[in-house]
């Protein structure tokens, strides 16, 4: 199993990508911690994993709160005595998220906080806890829109995003010789609960497909399957990457140039 003897905290993991990431590395041999806010939906992400026959415990945080953050990293390594990968995974698309003209503050604000801040506060408190086990792996959530940009106006996502880019580069550098690895997940569109809510009507999803290369959106157990390498020791020599996962709509639109 890739990976055996490993604790794994994922956020926003009671749905989307980090319910399947959560499962997945729990058949892989980790020891999950499932963050989430939506409790009903976290508990039953890591009641299934126990019925599966993983360890698992669920813990509720918001991830744009430093408290909750920092009780998170601290409820996996009193649950399990380790940390050995840091899935920052939480984060939202605001439906009213548009153009710079369009968007409320507020939404802005809420965001940032979630997207980006919370990425942040995850690392500030589990480096500290994967320097403890060793080094590590960290695998932030960030999004093909940070390197093309959106057909369908979103802003503040696209920001928060590439803000999560730019962040995951220098703390990959920063870290590197403690042997902690830092990598961001970028998926394309998704057919996932999040994506569907903002693409609302059959306009906007065909937009964006016409974009995509393979024709079709992605499924959240791909990503899934990205994060695993991302986690697993198969990525050792991985660090500071844009780990692309979007049936290759950036292929088709971004020249070599960036």
């Amino acid at each position: 199993m890739r990976l055996e003897n490993k604790v794994a905290l994922i956020t926003g993991a009671g749905s989307g990508i980090g319910r399947e990431t959560a499962l997945l590395f729990g058949r892989e041999g980790a020891r999950v911690v499932v963050v989430d806010v939506n409790d009903p939906a976290g508990d039953a992400v890591a009641s299934e994993l126990r019925a599966a026959g993983s360890e698992a415990v669920y813990f509720h945080a918001d991830v744009s709160q430093a408290a909750e953050a920092e009780g998170m990293i601290r409820a996996a390594e009193a649950s399990f005595g380790r940390l050995d990968v840091l899935f920052n995974n939480a984060g939202i698309s605001h439906p009213k998220d548009g153009d710079a003209v369009t968007t409320e503050e507020e939404v802005w604000d809420l965001t940032m906080n979630i997207n980006l801040k919370g990425v942040f506060l995850g690392c500030k408190y589990g480096i500290p806890v994967l320097r403890r086990a060793g080094g590590g792996s960290i695998i932030n959530t960030a999004s093909f829109v940070a390197v093309l940009g959106a057909a369908t106006p979103q802003l503040a996502y696209t920001a928060s995003k590439g803000g999560v880019l730019a962040m995951t580069r220098e703390l990959a550098t920063i870290h590197a010789r403690e042997n902690i690895r830092v990598n961001a997940l970028c998926p394309g569109p998704l057919r996932t609960e999040l994506l569907m809510k903002y693409l609302d009507t059959e306009e906007k999803r065909q937009r964006r497909l016409v974009h995509i290369p393979m024709g079709r959106f992605g499924e959240a157990h791909e990503i899934a399957q990205a994060a695993l390498f991302l986690a697993s020791d198969e990525s050792s020599f991985t660090t500071g990457a844009t780990f692309l996962v979007d049936g290759g709509i950036t292929a088709a639109y971004v020249t070599p140039e960036g």
